[in-house]
């Protein structure tokens, strides 16, 4: 339990901080669900929901291997773009997260770069592309983020590209830690897939867990 205590702690300081939820959960790469549960309990809370924590920072410190899971990212948008004949005009990163992923994409695939900012709440669409990178705009786009827990954010980002006159081509994260192989019905690929089955190093199990989509 002392993971918990440390992620709640963490929550915590980020709410104080000003994020919303949505906000914390991309910041510690949890489900919505599991942060309102820690900013409740606290840290002295028991059997949390069933939950997988990822981290990434072995990989953020390092630019060269950041570049490395953007090659594997862009192999597998290649992969997935030669299946459906089409090359790829831009790739969107959902910030923060997956705008560096993006970067690299964008360069092996040499397409433009957009950046995404999805809404602060829990919507399917309303997000915001920074107006300093490219326009989704007659493209057909490539989205790469780096954690896929509920699925919001993808989802957003897949609508706002086609309300903005895009085409949102294939999907991709590092880890996908839901079931879903789609969103919005565009493909959606990750190296890692990462599901709870009863159990985690969150402590949650069947009282207290919640079903993946």
């Amino acid at each position: 339990m002392v993971e918990v205590k440390e992620l709640a702690a963490k929550a915590l300081e980020l709410q104080k901080k000003g994020l919303k939820p949505t906000e914390i959960g991309d910041e510690l790469h949890l489900t919505v669900d599991t942060v309102h549960y820690l900013l409740e309990e606290g840290p002295e809370g028991t059997l949390p929901p069933s939950d997988v924590k990822i981290g990434w920072r072995s990989l953020g410190v390092s630019p060269h291997r950041m570049w490395l899971i953007g090659e594997i990212l862009a192999d597998m948008a290649n992969e997935e773009l030669a299946k459906m004949n089409l090359k790829a005009d831009s790739v969107a990163g959902i910030a923060l997260n997956g705008v560096g992923f993006a970067n690299t994409i964008a360069q092996i695939l040499e397409a433009e770069l957009l950046v995404y900012r999805p809404p602060a709440e829990r919507t399917s669409s309303g997000g915001a592309f920074s107006s300093n990178y490219a326009s989704p705009k007659g493209k057909k786009v490539v989205v790469v983020d780096d954690v896929l827990s509920t699925g919001h954010a993808m989802e957003s980002a897949v609508n706002d590209i086609r309300a903005g006159g895009g085409e949102p081509v294939v999907c991709l994260v590092i880890v996908n830690k839901s079931s879903l192989d789609e969103i919005g019905g565009v493909r959606l690929r990750g190296i890692i897939r990462a599901r709870s089955v009863g159990g985690t190093i969150l402590g949650g199990g069947p009282l207290r867990s919640f079903a993946y989509k």
